[in-house]
């Protein structure tokens, strides 16, 4: 007994002289106008990555520390940052005593982010959303000026689609398996739910999934890690939505082990800053956390966000220049009111619970449980045997008329282009035409007439002699169902090592289908395809033919599509004095199949029942390297390459009808390496980055109308080159991105903060990829897989459009000692392009149908080839952003305000636009450009002009 006491001191004796030698830091950090102890305040030594949490107490320590000069920065949400210079000395605990943190007003600014860039998206979300979502818990001068002040004009970061990028909610991944993206309504108007984020640039080390090139967000809505309290705010603002309400609660962990958040908000407009774009949307958030003891806890989350929002359409400069940059062709006055037929309604409530597990002090193990559910509709109205309800369908513009020609031989053999200016030989159309009384002329000149005619549609059903609806209204409806499961390992198992490890399972069943909302006053509605030729293709279901239907009904396409996919990945990171690196590596199998619901008229052998399965089987590597010069200076290198697997979207090309697959679909391949260089001081904060990537193999598929197009029907005798809806699929798609990036904070004086931004990219296509085209009505059983391959497309140094790739930004910010701010930005936005049509590009564009051989056509000349292809460049524009606020502290309570005005100038610009591929062929395309107003010219998406956010708040 004598010999293990006095072992036990000697190894006490030991420990306490060790501990001793040993430098360590400490510090308490508050609330600087309530003094409150803050608690999960990150402090992190920043030259070695070292970090820590404060505790209830609101204090930190880190009980070893590398010796020398050293930048201590602290952190949390919703505050400003602190960066500290210290000198950590052997032997010696250096104490910061009391670090004061203000509140950062400006977090509603970057948390309104995303539901001001989504207004101007399309029905399938197809990848034109800003990347700037991912940036909400940015601090970087870059990132930040990316993310607000470049935003609304779709700025995307390194030129990337949000796909390349990982969006988790307590370390479940978001990202839909349909198309690879983030569904932001899904947790939208839940602010202050959702401010507890972590945020890993490009393919920078994360503790909890491998990610993509674009960055991996980290959302945790872990109940203790809240700050105790109640927040109430409102806001007002002219962009989509008018008004929002929101309140939290936040209990903080008592002394029985329970802690819990309650959040909910609501925004609404009548109208938005488009004409008829009405907006509803109610969140609800709830977080409850039960500790169980020291080592294990229990979580459970529930978001509930329902969205409803009234869409703007893409418009020609023929329409914006008649009815202005505001209009929306989607809306109509019915009983007084603006009813808009393109509604998008979003409701996925997402519950889950999580599991956290301290095996020992340098152990944890987080295992998830998610369940989602819900629907996603995207209304439009229905029509059979009756004109096109649309008022800027073609036939209602004046360029339809414009560009109207003879069928004269002498037209089709002129080698003359001016024979296609107005005009010119064999023009049909005179000035007196637009101007002509019959109503079915230039219907769009009336001002009266440029909205949908509901009150005609609802006649017109209601003189219908069988009481069958004529026009519906509808929505491509997709109910989804999703369980996800998993767990991730993070271990100290060495002083220099960290381990990383997690795996994922997801399954999905997807139902997606056309589902009647409105019969419009009438009784009944027929279930057929009013273009099909035969009995057997009119009909959208063989299995029950002459199909009438009502309100709530299914009908034309019905299907369901399946998706498991699992993935693990495993990271080590290494510090040591100079250097930092990590090694990660992972898995994932994607496996997807289709159950037709319907046996479709022109498939009937190969749209019902289920599709052949297919499976994709993926890895990926990735290291980086840090080296550290000293305290101020960092040196960073990421590289990654992996392969992805193709969405579903983009694996079944024509899912609404027939159980095909891609032929010779393979996965994605990308690469990519970025460097920086970092330079931080208490004063200056740095960062200039050159980055790379290239992605390989990928596919895209859309749907569009196409004229001059020769679709073959499995029989050369009856291939037909006349109008067709056809489903286009690219393969083979690669792209290059490369540039860089340049943030710079200085602090100028105690109150003056100036900042500086620029983004150079160059984002191009760097192949000729594949186009392929199916029509429906080309199906039959002979031909259950009608695709006609058009080859390549000429798209090789083409540029990737929907987002600025040059930007700049500088901004200063006066910041006073009794707590109200000012602060100004200007930002320049340039080479900004419009999406080209791929099928434009292909050979098909010069082929003559009426030749022998496939000749071209007689009058196509090069240069005249070049001027048709050229893709556009829009204007460089320059936007001016001022943002302002005030706070004060009244008894108990903080009060505060926040107010921004973005394009001050009220500039008018286009955020984006493609070009329409009806016109597929050089005759066809060449008349309708040479009309000097083409019917069928790009559309274009525009930003908002002058916008105002306000938003008040208290703090109990």
């Amino acid at each position: 007994m004598r010999k293990f006491v006095i072992c036990t001191l000697l190894v006490m004796q030991v420990a306490f002289a060790w501990a001793q030698q040993n430098p360590a830091v400490k510090g308490k950090v508050v609330d600087s106008k309530t003094q409150k102890a803050l608690q999960n305040v990150v402090a992190t030594i920043q030259s070695t990555n070292q970090s820590t949490v404060t505790n209830a107490l609101g204090e930190f320590v880190f009980t070893t520390a590398v010796e020398g000069n050293q930048i201590l920065l602290i952190r949390t949400s919703g505050y400003l940052p602190q960066t500290f210079t210290i000198e950590i000395k052997k032997g010696e605990t250096l104490d910061l005593g009391v670090v004061v943190l203000e509140e950062d007003v400006t977090t509603e600014q970057r948390l309104a982010l995303v539901v001001i860039t989504d207004n101007d998206l399309g029905d399938d979300n197809s990848g034109s959303e800003s990347t700037s979502g991912l940036l909400q818990a940015s601090r970087d001068a870059y990132q930040q000026s990316a993310a607000f002040n470049w935003g609304t004009a779709r700025f995307k970061i390194r030129g990337l689609d949000n796909e390349y990028g990982t969006t988790m909610i307590n370390g479940v991944v978001m990202n839909k398996l349909y198309d690879g993206r983030p569904q932001w309504s899904n947790w939208g108007g839940l602010n202050d739910a959702m401010r507890n984020q972590e945020f890993t640039m490009g393919s920078g080390p994360s503790d909890y999934t491998f990610g993509g090139i674009l960055g991996t967000q980290q959302i945790s809505t872990r109940a203790s890690f809240y700050r105790p309290g109640t927040r109430v705010s409102f806001s007002s603002t002219n962009t989509n939505y008018s008004w929002r309400s929101m309140g939290t609660y936040a209990s903080g962990m008592n002394s029985k082990g329970w802690a819990f958040v309650v959040s909910a908000s609501r925004r609404w407009a009548e109208e938005g800053y488009f004409e008829g774009t009405d907006y509803a949307a109610n969140s609800l958030f709830a977080s409850v956390e039960k500790r169980i003891n020291d080592y294990h806890s229990l979580n459970f989350t529930s978001i509930y966000a329902q969205n409803s929002r009234g869409k703007n359409s893409p418009n020609t400069n023929e329409v914006t220049d008649m009815a202005g940059v505001n209009y929306n062709s989607y809306w109509g006055w019915q009983d007084g009111k603006k009813r808009n037929s393109r509604d998008k309604d979003v409701q996925e409530p997402i519950m889950m619970l999580s599991h956290y597990w301290k095996l020992n002090e340098k152990t944890s193990l987080n295992t998830n449980v998610a369940y989602q559910t819900g629907t996603v509709g995207n209304s439009r109205i229905d029509f059979q045997g009756v004109n096109n309800p649309d008022p800027t369908y073609y036939r209602n513009l004046p360029s339809y008329y414009l560009s109207q020609y003879e069928n004269d031989p002498a037209i089709v053999n002129a080698n003359d282009p001016s024979a296609y200016l107005p005009g010119g030989l064999g023009g049909i159309h005179t000035p007196d035409l637009v101007n002509a009384s019959d109503p079915q002329v230039a219907t769009f000149l009336d001002p009266n007439k440029r909205q949908v005619d509901w009150t005609a549609m609802y006649d017109a059903n209601a003189k219908s002699d069988a009481g069958n609806s004529l026009y519906v209204l509808y929505e491509d409806r997709t109910d989804d169902t999703q369980w996800t499961a998993n767990s991730i390992l993070n271990s100290q198992i060495a002083d220099n090592i960290t381990l990383n490890a997690g795996a994922t399972f997801r399954h999905l069943k997807s139902h997606n289908h056309k589902y009647l909302l409105d019969l419009m006053g009438g009784q009944y509605y027929i279930d057929t395809n009013t273009f099909g030729s035969n009995e057997n293709q009119i009909e959208s279901d063989l299995n029950n033919p002459g199909r009438t239907v009502g309100e709530g009904d299914s009908y034309g396409y019905n299907y369901n599509l399946y998706a498991t996919a699992i993935d693990a990945f495993t990271q080590f990171k290494f510090t040591y004095r100079k250097f930092d690196f990590y090694l990660a590596q992972t898995f994932a199998r994607n496996e997807y199949q289709r159950e037709g619901l319907y046996r479709n008229g022109y498939y009937p052998s190969n749209s019902f029942g289920d599709s052949k399965k297919i499976a994709f089987d993926n890895f990926g590597f990735k290291g980086g390297l840090t080296y550290k010069l000293s305290g101020n200076h960092l040196f960073t290198f990421n590289g990654v390459r992996m392969s992805k697997a193709p969405t579903m979207r983009n694996t079944f090309p024509n899912a609404r009808v027939n159980n095909n697959i891609v032929p010779g679909l393979r996965n994605e391949t990308i690469s990519s390496a970025d460097a920086s260089y970092i330079f931080r001081s208490p004063k200056v904060k740095a960062r200039i980055t050159a980055f790379y990537a290239k992605t390989e193999n990928a596919t895209e598929t859309s749907f569009f109308f196409a004229d001059g197009v020769t679709v073959d029907d499995g029989n050369p005798e009856t291939a037909d080159e006349s109008s067709n809806f056809v489903a286009e699929t690219v393969t083979g798609i690669n792209k290059k991105n490369i540039g860089a990036e340049f943030g710079i904070e200085y602090q100028l004086t105690s109150t003056i903060k100036a900042t500086a931004a620029a983004s150079y990219g160059e984002y191009t296509y760097d192949n000729n990829p594949n186009v392929a085209l199916t029509a429906d009505e080309h199906g039959s059983n002979a031909n259950l897989a009608p695709v006609t391959n058009y080859g390549e497309a000429k798209l090789k140094d083409y540029f990737q459009a929907g987002m600025p790739q040059k930007a700049a930004s500088f901004g200063l910010e006066y910041r006073d000692p009794h707590f109200w701010w000012i602060g100004a930005n200007i930002n320049y936005l340039a080479d900004r392009y419009l999406d080209i049509a791929p099928i434009l590009r292909t050979d098909n564009f010069f082929r003559n149908p009426e030749s022998m051989n496939g000749q071209p056509f007689p009058e196509a000349t090069e240069e005249r080839a070049r001027q048709l292809l050229k893709q556009e460049k829009f204007d460089d524009l320059t936007l001016v952003n001022l943002t302002g606020g005030k706070s004060w502290k009244i008894g108990k309570q903080l009060v505060g305000f926040f107010a921004s005005v973005n394009n001050l100038f009220d500039i008018t610009y286009k955020t984006g636009g493609y070009e329409q591929a009806r016109n597929a062929s050089y005759r066809e395309l060449n008349q309708d450009v040479s009309s000097g107003t083409p019917a069928f010219g790009p559309k274009y998406f525009y930003g908002y002009g002058r916008t105002y956010f306000v938003n008040l708040y208290i703090n109990f």
